[in-house]
């Protein structure tokens, strides 16, 4: 799996790092989405899938 952002559709909602706290975080100035792990193993699959889904701004893209 590998995982792209686009930090311009971002919209700082904060449901990416509810939903897998490991793999995003957010910047503190403005609450855009930052990427902590691009390449997730296995384990963190299931919460980046689950992330990507229910981004309001579809700013997740994952690659399987």
């Amino acid at each position: 799996m590998h995982i792209t952002i686009d930090e311009e559709r971002c919209c700082g909602a904060g449901q990416c790092v509810l939903a897998a706290p490991d793999v995003f975080d957010q910047r503190d100035e403005d609450g855009v989405v930052v990427l902590l792990d691009a390449d997730p193993p296995a384990a963190q699959h299931a919460a980046a899938r689950d992330a990507a889904a229910i981004c309001p701004a579809a700013a997740i893209m994952v690659q399987e």
